[in-house]
């Protein structure tokens, strides 16, 4: 399989000693890491995210006057992904790092492909004629590219011009749900066995004697693989059970953690669980969904097209409809817009998940309605004799 950026990495390669470390206008010198601790191991993060990729990954492309883009960011983006594959994966890496990079492949003036950048660190770099670079450090090497040639979705931006802020804030609150995970484990395994004293009624016994009472109490007693599970002990010897009362947090304080979370990334309990309803993911939809998806079409339209060409009506935009969270008994009321000339027969089919029929893209509309008049109709007086 040919390496997509060995090319880009060839044609600066012979430059990149001229570059030199570009500053912010804020005078920060742009040097970024990854994420140094990864919130997507959290079991709690990703069930977070999981419904923000999955809503997100149902958008379309539309590119105005140029089918070929549109099919290739609908089918074929890059070499590993469809076009649902490519949404899910830079909402997924938007929500995890707060900045993506998305490279645009070109062969000359042609769009061959869009590839999420994987990258262990970054840095933005001047050339001598004023334009920005930006170095990817990634596991199989170290990439250079055009500021022209990254699309970047940012989250959280504040404190930089590149990169959006990091998710530390986050880290607190994943720290207390993973102590009060460990609390609940270590309560159990404390409390699952036997725990307590032996005591003998003799005097000055040797410490030796001890340890063979002891080992054969719990020979006999706990462990199952060598004893019958029944101890025995004499008259001059107890056995005193003492009982492990762990402190763990309580169910109220775990689900404000978890809440915190959902808070967090936007979500709540019902649309994790997939128990929202259709008004509930219709606000979900309006707050966390359509806003990326402007944020998509707009920096991607502005890193594809020239200002002439955005000028002239070239665009691209991601569009989900809001349609899909309507219930099924909302979605037949919806065959009064049919012979209103509202939707058509077919358009009325693909919201119910029905396959197109013959005719029905042409619009209909009842026999006594009709188009209303431009001008009003004048109509001749009467009088009574």
């Amino acid at each position: 399989m040919n390496n997509p950026f060995k090319t880009l990495f060839l044609k600066f390669q012979n430059v990149k000693g001229k570059f030199q470390r570009w500053k912010e206008y804020g005078g920060y010198v742009a040097h970024f890491h990854n994420f140094g601790k990864d919130i997507n191991k959290s079991d709690l993060v990703r069930a977070c995210i999981r419904p923000l990729a999955d809503q997100t990954a149902k958008a379309f492309a539309t590119v105005a006057k140029d089918d070929a883009l549109q099919r290739l960011l609908t089918y074929y983006p890059n070499e590993f992904m469809n076009g649902k594959d490519f949404l899910y994966k830079v909402r997924t890496m938007y929500e995890v790092q707060n900045t993506v990079f998305v490279i645009v492949m070109r062969e000359g003036d042609t769009i061959t492909g869009f590839y999420p950048m994987n990258y262990i660190d970054y840095e933005a770099l001047e050339d001598e004629r004023g334009y920005i670079f930006l170095k990817f450090k990634t596991r199989k090497g170290t990439y250079f590219f055009s500021w022209s040639d990254v699309i970047v979705l940012r989250k959280d931006y504040n404190n930089y011009d590149i990169a959006g802020d990091d998710n530390d804030a986050l880290l607190a609150t994943l720290d207390l749900v993973h102590v009060s995970n460990q609390s609940i484990a270590n309560a159990i395994k404390s409390t699952a066995n036997l725990r307590g004293i032996i005591k003998t009624t003799k005097s000055m016994v040797d410490p030796d004697d001890l340890k063979r009472i002891k080992d054969r109490f719990v020979e006999d007693y706990m462990d199952a693989t060598k004893g019958d599970g029944i101890g025995a002990l004499d008259s001059t010897t107890d056995f005193i059970q003492t009982n492990m009362s762990p402190t763990v947090a309580s169910w109220t304080q775990m689900k404000e953690f978890r809440d915190n979370v959902y808070r967090y990334f936007g979500v709540n309990e019902d649309i994790v669980t997939s128990k929202a309803t259709p008004e509930q993911m219709q606000v979900f939809y309006e707050m966390k969904i359509e806003p990326f998806l402007i944020a998509l079409s707009e920096e991607m339209t502005r890193k594809v097209y020239t200002r002439n060409q955005i000028a002239f009506g070239n665009y691209i935009r991601f569009n989900s409809s809001t349609i899909q969270f309507m219930s099924m008994s909302d979605k037949l009321a919806l065959t009064a817009f049919i012979d209103r000339g509202a939707l058509t027969p077919n358009e009325w089919r693909h919201i119910v998940g029905f396959e197109d029929i013959e005719g029905g893209d042409t619009p209909i509309r009842r026999l006594d309605t009709a188009p209303v008049e431009t001008e009003p109709v004048e109509q001749e007086e009467t009088t009574n004799e």
